[in-house]
């Protein structure tokens, strides 16, 4: 299923992958998400999303806002931010997303440190990697069941609906 399939009024957990498209636009999925976060904010969708995952965005956007510094590539940018805090401390961008989230509609869920001891045991049952898992976890604690992410890794969660950005 895709985002645009996504029922008016439905709540969605939004993964990483989405809100980091949505604000680095990638240039496939970056309108799709887009949609998906004017709909959140227009009240036609609930879309979720947690503490974990909002830090993921931040380091995601951080890597790619220094990626795209003159002279600097996509690789190893993060050592390199680790050895240039200077270059770290002139990023904006990462910081402009976390507020804009922190500030729209989207309700960023608290994680209860029962729910990584949860996420544990889905990481074991689901083969998901434990960032996912956490999600997932968190998603049963509030009784979500739709999410929107690229991954389709969730596809093997039962329960669960995946929404793609296309």
């Amino acid at each position: 299923m895709t985002l645009a399939d996504l029922p008016a009024g439905a709540s969605l957990f939004l993964d990483a992958n989405v809100l980091v498209y949505h604000f680095q636009p990638h240039p496939i999925f970056g309108l799709a998400c887009s949609q998906l976060i004017q709909s959140i904010e227009n009240d036609q969708v609930r879309g979720l999303t947690s503490t974990h995952i909002l830090g993921e965005v931040a380091h995601r956007l951080m890597a790619l806002e220094a990626s795209l510094l003159p002279g600097w590539t996509a690789t190893k940018v993060v050592q390199r931010l680790r050895q240039q805090p200077a270059v770290l401390q002139s990023l904006a961008r990462f910081r402009s997303a976390v507020q804009t989230v922190l500030q729209s509609r989207i309700d960023v869920l608290t994680i209860a440190p029962a729910l990584i001891a949860s996420a544990t045991a889905i990481s074991q049952q689901t083969g998901l990697l434990s960032n996912d898992a956490l999600i997932v976890a968190v998603m049963r604690e509030h009784g979500l069941t739709n999410l929107a992410s690229h991954d389709a890794d969730f596809d093997r969660v039962p329960g669960l609906t995946r929404y793609a950005p296309i």
